[in-house]
């Protein structure tokens, strides 16, 4: 295993939200070449589209061709409880914009990406294979990606549900985009960390969220080592 600093990768910004690492670790997993880019650049702490999806641009470069993404979210179902996983099966883009855009046409690989299947359906029933034989529960849905960084108001929440959304976060998108834009195909696992405003009477705040997501943290870590043992050699 090989791991380093985002700080030491030219040109990559610094993280800095609270629980990103900030680390790219090269490895062997399950019987793969894996690389892990372990914290995530959003939008909201005022990076470019471009910039966020800089880390996926590094794997595509060091030949990754499957992106398995997973983020934080908030349930938009009152039947799902914090700490569910959900399979993201299609995507929202709220936060109108993309790292397509005003990027020069010579880095582009494909200035019109198909997007009508953002998620590989494969790796979607591989992922929900390794879930059945992990004993692990997974939901299947609609992630909405919303600016941020403020958690959404009890009217946005209705309005998203109202717009097919299953789950809210302030991520991924972004990097589904310049994954597809390269080719790339994708998979995404939500961890909901938190109902949403408006569907509970308790306050939001990042400190759940991370909590939340280090108790679910065993389930997601025996859900990506069997997606791994079924993906072909």
């Amino acid at each position: 295993m090989w791991e380093t600093g985002y700080a030491d990768l030219p040109g990559f910004p610094r993280v800095s939200v609270p629980g990103h690492a900030g680390r790219l670790v090269l490895g062997r997993l399950a019987g793969h070449d894996v690389c892990v880019l372990s914290g995530r650049f959003h939008l909201y702490e005022g990076h470019s589209p471009g910039d966020v999806s800089a880390g996926v641009r590094l794997l595509h470069e060091l030949g990754g061709r499957i992106l398995l993404v997973t983020n934080a979210a908030g349930s938009l179902r009152r039947r799902w409880a914090p700490g569910t996983l959900l399979l993201v099966r299609d995507q929202l883009n709220l936060q109108w914009t993309s790292p397509l855009v005003g990027r020069p046409p010579a880095e582009i690989h494909d200035m019109f990406p198909d997007m009508s299947e953002p998620y590989d359906p494969e790796l979607r029933r591989l992922l929900r294979e390794a879930a059945a034989a992990a004993g692990v529960p997974l939901a299947e849905g609609v992630y909405a990606a919303v600016l941020g960084p403020s958690y959404e108001t009890p009217a946005e929440v209705r309005f998203l549900r109202r717009a097919g959304a299953d789950a809210v976060g302030m991520s991924t998108v972004p990097e589904v985009l310049a994954a597809r834009e390269r080719g790339l195909r994708v998979a995404a696992v939500s961890c909901l960390t938190n109902h949403a405003a408006g569907l509970s009477t308790e306050p939001l705040s990042h400190a759940e969220v991370v909590a939340a997501g280090a108790r679910a943290a065993p389930r997601l870590e025996a859900l990506v080592r069997g997606f791994l043992r079924a993906l072909p050699s």
